[in-house]
């Protein structure tokens, strides 16, 4: 199940990845003319409590829960070029080190809208270990705020951080399939580098390791 809103943007996008014609600029135009209408947050809640039993579970099962936010995935259908996922950002107080708050990139491109609240968005420059492709060093290239109903993109080649947040603070965004096999950050406190491959990928290597 899935709310009409979704499934028009859905639709909207369909196909959009795969044409050249549409950089993910455009593409990105398109997700903020459609976030831009009124009463998307409204919507999304709606969805939210009318969801029966079994699509409850289906969107359990896809989501996940960070040191920062929980990432709650709406849709994700396989003949479809983008997932939509809802990240509800926890209090500050709670946040554990290693996820939004380190200079980190993603597997994949995605835009996304503030629904509520704000949060500081930090993008920086990175120097890469040429052994171990590790990132070794950061400089900050740009410090914005971004509050409810302001939108962005990134593209998966893009280092950012997000180092605080309002309480209460939520996105809707949407997602490209992956383009890169694993994703990297970097810990401003320990200015430890790390990999990150998703564990899925990794069930191979789990079997021929036994």
């Amino acid at each position: 199940m899935s709310t009409p809103a979704l499934s028009e943007l859905a639709a909207q996008l369909a196909g959009a990845d795969r044409d050249p014609a549409q950089p993910w600029p455009q593409i990105h135009d398109r997700f903020r003319a459609w976030a831009g209408q009124p009463g998307l947050r409204r919507r999304l809640r709606s969805h939210l409590q009318d969801l029966p039993a079994d699509a409850v579970a289906a969107v359990t099962s896809r989501s996940r829960e960070t040191t920062t936010h929980f990432a709650w995935c709406l849709r994700d259908r396989i003949d479809e070029p983008f997932s939509f996922w809802l990240h509800e950002y926890k209090p500050q107080y709670d946040w554990r080190q290693g996820y939004a708050d380190s200079v980190h990139n993603h597997r994949y491109h995605f835009c996304s809208t503030l629904l509520r609240g704000e949060y500081l968005h930090e993008l920086h420059d990175v120097t890469l270990d040429p052994v171990s492709e590790l990132i070794t060093s950061i400089d900050l290239l740009d410090r914005t705020t971004y509050a409810t109903g302001d939108a962005t993109y990134l593209l998966a080649t893009d280092f950012h951080r997000i180092p605080r947040s309002s309480d209460g603070t939520m996105t809707f965004v949407l997602k490209s399939r992956q383009v890169s096999p694993w994703s990297l950050s970097f810990d401003p406190a320990t200015r430890t580098g790390h990999r990150h491959v998703p564990v899925e990928s990794r069930l191979a290597e789990l079997a021929n390791g036994m």
